[in-house]
């Protein structure tokens, strides 16, 4: 993990060695960063710092993939990272909606509805680690959306 800057992002500096569910300990690790980040920056530099996380997540879970042999090893955790900090900046406040949001996201990552999991078996890059999860993202964003104008909130 500590070879390369790469595989330390890419591996949310060690989340993703959590063993037996490292996809959610990475999905978990958003909350902090966000919450940290949503303190000290305005609405739009977060958002700004999610899209420059996608980026370098392009890059470094590329990096990381090819150094493991595996173009999205379960240990690469940033696409999750990255990805649940923007359902985060779209979920209505409060905890029960951010828990929503964490068990649709992770519903959505793990079962690969289409075309989620079109694009995880044939985009083979960091590019392709990184996309599925922003779909999973969309995904999870809509259903917050449908939900909170059914219910309010």
């Amino acid at each position: 993990m500590v070879r390369h800057p790469a595989h330390l992002i890419a591996l949310g500096a060690g989340a993703g060695l959590v063993p037996g569910a490292p996809g959610t300990a990475g999905t978990l690790l958003a909350f902090p960063l966000y919450w940290v980040l949503g303190l000290y920056c305005t609405a739009p530099a977060l958002l700004g710092l999610i899209v420059a996380g996608f980026a370098i997540g392009v890059w470094a879970c590329g990096r990381t993939g090819r150094a493991l042999g595996v173009s999205d090893h379960g240990a690469i955790v940033w696409d999750e990272i990255v990805a649940f900090m923007l359902v985060l900046f779209f979920t209505p406040a409060g905890l029960a909606w951010q828990a929503f949001a964490f068990l649709l996201f992770r519903l959505f990552d793990i079962l690969k509805p289409p075309p989620i999991r079109y694009y995880d078996r044939t985009l083979k890059s960091g590019f392709g680690v990184m996309f599925d999860d922003l779909l999973a993202a969309g995904y999870t964003v809509l259903v917050l959306a449908v939900a909170k104008a059914l219910i309010g909130g």
